[in-house]
């Protein structure tokens, strides 16, 4: 995979855990449903949320083992 692609790769699941974070951890989808007028389906949300925050930590974690299994790659003996 190239750097660009890697770089991608974790910034999504960067991205993606911190806003997952935020949702989890605070009220914010709360607030936002709210505002909305469909606060009734946020009962069902935390076990999705957990679920994402999960997959995103993990794919984070994936993408810095593979960054630096490539950097380690690419250095000179």
């Amino acid at each position: 995979m190239k750097e660009s692609g890697r770089r991608k790769l974790l910034g999504i699941g960067v991205v993606g855990s911190v806003i997952a974070a935020l949702c989890c951890f605070t009220p914010v989808l709360l607030i936002v449903f709210g505002s909305a007028g469909v606060l009734a389906v946020a009962g069902w949300l935390d076990p999705v949320l957990m679920l994402a925050l999960t997959g995103f930590v993990g794919l984070t974690l994936f993408a810095i083992v593979r960054r630096n299994k490539a950097a380690k790659n690419d250095r000179p003996a």
